[in-house]
């Protein structure tokens, strides 16, 4: 008969412990938290040191009945619930259900890091009470997102649309994916170039040396002018080895896994994204089923964490196995001990095996193939973190050549060749972008001596250009936000999730990029709330969290002190905000129906481009474009001059030259410039303002300069009357997917319209008053529109485009 209740999170969890603890004890499982926050309204007192009103959470009071009958009549009770913040709040909830002072029974907090026989048993001899200071802070965290939350995400709805949601940390997440946004279509490419210099020594191979200097200054080589001056004064000339230096270079093992590295690690190797390795961790934490003899075994220590501690047991464990394993030359002398960063709670661990000696061979019949990919991760990070250093000899080769210009010039070739693998030979950790090392290490040296000179074979000028910063993918959002100080590893699948979830960021080719929404929804907020969605501020209200877990700050007074600038950002955001719902931005476009201009108003799904007539006109179109504003810049190919266009490949959006497949063209979005309005010498009709040329999507354009407030736009004209009425010229005109065709200039009142470009010459044949571009398989031409003429010939130096040539 049991005369103990342990109450843990999840059936997984109390199924391993329950075989540790025997017949004494009774396990139950809570299902994760049992009060929230009802979502019906605020439920913060506010004006009452923001005491927060908590309500069992529908579909638990069923389990809390069962909990308090399985109570009854128990010598204890013990709340197992996980080591951290969440695990706290969860076992001060369950303590005030199941308290019962007339009954008297115990109740006690066991913590413990692992699900081991000895861990648990170690937990159940040393029980504690649940720690205050611990729940104070989980519950200041819980109470600053819904203020945040439900403050400002009304706002939101009214401006931008409903369902739209703002929080504390997902905006600050979703403010650094916008930002380097930002940073990349501002970024503006630089050329430049290297030059490598291929000389041959006595015996192969054949060096390949890179210019490092002129004058013994660092060589910097803007454009091709420049590289052919280098190149011509270089040519033929002598290469006399300089110096040739080796050293011995170590590298050291990498620290065992804290929470933001595994989930780092497992989307740079495993590709998985962070809310699966934190699934796939749970699972492998809670136990594993490992056959009849062992059952449910805890496969991993707690995974989350930010200390790379690790107990004594464990070490000696795994230094025992490395030598048994790999031989004594891989085992360090002393262990390997790891600092772990600023603020992190070492009463935890490291992310690590339980054992060091159940290898994933051992498991692997018993674990799923992800299971098994994250549990090979874990271990071999673990062993190789109690390993030697990599050992590598670095040699570096220096060159002297004096050019015919009169200037020395420096070539360095620099090779790295490993010595011991050390604990390279577990575990190599994974990088996001390559770097020198990875280049030396390719690099293999012939043998040279000081004085030598080196057979010139060849000069390899090469252009470069700079690129932007790279955008974020779910590894490096992580680093990011771990850098910064920003959230906490444990919120960091959350974070993704939602800002994925509410439509503000799409992931392609593993990248995130903003939606038109998330960039829409990123500025509003920092309208209003820029100090709220800093990232320093942010940093700084997660470091008060840590203050307060550790009874150094009142919680009521850190949110007191938050509350007060809150109100007066909120008051300013309720005033001023933009209302985007409904603000109009011009465009170049007219509207095809009625011939009023064009604006990008907003909808429920997202931009449009609708006629200034409405409600007599309704006409309106799509925006193919995400974020399309009337800044967004005209792009010429700069190979050929003809227009790049929008298209979508499997890596996302990017421009392409018009005139492919004839020219192949391509560019990132945002390489450009935009091109400034340029002043014209012409008076607008409507206002009597200066007219000026500007440049759209879609190319040049002739408005008013006193846009938005007159919005006149001239109609672009082809030298032709319009053959229907022969009062109308003919406009060029563009269609909902942004199609060129060709109009009369009074429509409504005259509907001609065609989509070849109307020239002015008579027909030769039938005396038709013009001719008309058409686009044939066989080139160019100009043709009689009369469908009883077959008058058709050659047009001199017109390229079809890919929409224009489907006849």
């Amino acid at each position: 008969m049991a005369k103990n209740l342990v109450i843990v999170e999840s059936p997984a969890k109390a199924k391993t412990i329950g075989k540790y603890l025997g017949k004494q004890y009774l396990v139950k499982a809570s299902l994760g938290h049992i009060k929230d926050l009802p979502k019906k309204n605020l439920s913060v007192d506010v004006d009452n040191d923001f005491k927060p009103v908590y309500e069992v959470i529908e579909g638990k009071r069923k389990l809390i009945a069962e909990l308090k009958a399985a109570a009854k009549g128990m010598d204890a009770i013990y709340l197992a619930a996980d080591p951290d913040r969440e695990g706290e709040a969860i076992c001060s909830h369950l303590q005030e259900e199941l308290e019962d002072r007339k009954q008297g029974t115990k109740i006690y907090r066991v913590m413990f890091n692992e699900i081991t026989k000895n861990a648990i048993h170690k937990a159940f001899e040393t029980p504690l009470a649940v720690n205050a200071q611990l729940v104070d802070a989980q519950q200041t965290r819980r109470i600053l997102d819904r203020l945040v939350g439900y403050k400002i995400s009304p706002l939101l709805w009214d401006k931008v649309r409903r369902g739209l949601s703002a929080g504390r940390v997902q905006t600050v997440a979703l403010r650094l994916i916008v930002d380097r946004e930002k940073e990349i279509r501002a970024f503006a490419k630089r050329e430049y170039w290297t030059i490598d210099a291929h000389l041959a020594a006595k015996k192969p191979p054949q060096l390949a040396a890179h210019l490092a200097k002129k004058n013994d200054v660092n060589v910097e080589i803007p454009d091709q002018a420049a590289a052919d001056a280098i190149v011509k004064a270089l040519e033929g000339v002598d290469y006399i080895v300089k110096s040739v230096a080796t050293r011995e270079k170590k590298r050291n093992a990498v620290p065992p896994f804290i929470t933001s590295t595994l989930q780092q690690e497992s989307a740079r190797k495993l590709r998985f994204s962070v809310k699966r390795t934190m699934i796939l961790a749970q699972k492998l934490y809670e136990g594993m089923e490992l056959g009849k003899d062992e059952g449910a075994v805890g496969l991993i220590s707690y995974m989350r964490t930010d200390s790379t501690r690790v107990s004594n047991d464990a070490l000696d464990e795994v230094r025992e196995f490395v030598t048994g394993r790999y031989g004594e030359q891989y085992r360090p002398e002393k262990p390997n001990f790891y600092k772990s960063k600023k603020g992190a709670q070492d009463a935890h661990e490291a992310i690590r095996p339980t054992s060091a000696m159940r290898t994933p061979e051992d498991v692997a019949q018993y674990l799923a193939e992800d299971e098994l990919k994250l549990y090979r991760l874990i271990w071999m990070r673990f062993v190789a973190s109690q390993m030697t250093p990599a050992v590598f000899d670095q040699t570096t080769i220096e060159i002297d050549a004096r050019g015919t210009d009169g200037a020395a010039y420096l070539f360095r070739a620099t090779g790295t060749v490993p010595k011991f693998d050390g604990f390279l030979r577990v575990y190599e950790e994974g990088k996001d972008q390559k770097d020198e090392e990875d280049e030396e290490l390719k690099h293999k040296l012939p043998l040279v001596t000081e004085g030598e000179t080196l057979k010139f074979r060849s000069l390899e000028p090469e252009q470069h250009f700079t690129e932007p910063p790279p955008r974020f993918t779910e590894a490096t959002l992580v680093k990011e936000l771990e850098a910064d100080g920003i959230g906490r590893p444990s919120t960091y699948a959350s974070i993704l999730s939602t800002i994925q979830e509410r439509e503000y960021v799409r992931k392609e080719g593993g990248k995130f990029f903003p939606t038109e929404l998330g960039m829409v929804v990123t500025d509003l907020l920092l309208e209003s709330f820029a100090d709220l969605f800093d990232v320093t501020y942010t940093a700084r209200m997660e470091a008060d969290l840590d203050s307060i877990e550790e009874g150094k700050i009142d919680w009521r007074m850190s949110l007191s002190d938050f509350y007060e600038r809150f109100q007066k950002d909120l008051a300013h955001a309720e005033r001023n905000m933009t209302d985007i719902k409904r603000m109009e931005r011009p465009t170049e476009f007219l509207c095809e129906k009625c011939g009023k201009p064009m604006v990008i108003k907003w909808g429920k799904h997202g931009s449009f481009i609708a006629c200034t007539g409405y409600p007599d006109c309704t006409n309106t179109r799509e925006v193919e474009q995400e974020g399309v504003t009337e800044q967004d810049e005209a792009e010429y190919c700069e190979n050929c001059g003809r227009p790049m266009v929008l298209k979508k490949g499997r890596f996302g959006q990017f421009l392409a030259c018009q005139g492919y497949p004839e020219c192949k063209t391509t560019k990132q979005l945002g390489q450009a410039q935009k091109p400034q309005d340029v002043p014209l010498d012409e008076d607008c009709p409507q206002c009597g303002g200066k007219m000026v040329k500007k440049f759209g999507r879609f190319g040049e354009f002739v408005a008013c300069g006193n846009y938005p407030k007159c919005k006149f736009v001239k109609q672009k004209t082809v030298g032709v009357k319009c053959p229907n009425c022969t009062e109308g010229d003919v406009v060029e005109r563009r269609s909902k997917r942004g199609k060129t065709f060709f109009g009369c200039s009074r429509y409504p009142d005259c509907d001609f319209v065609a989509w070849g470009k109307p020239i002015a010459e008579k027909c030769p044949e039938c005396g038709g008053g013009y001719l008309m571009e058409k686009f044939l398989k066989a080139g160019a031409f100009a043709q009689c529109p009369n469908a009883e003429c077959k008058f058709k010939k050659p047009l001199e130096g017109v390229v079809a485009t890919p929409v224009e040539a489907t006849v």
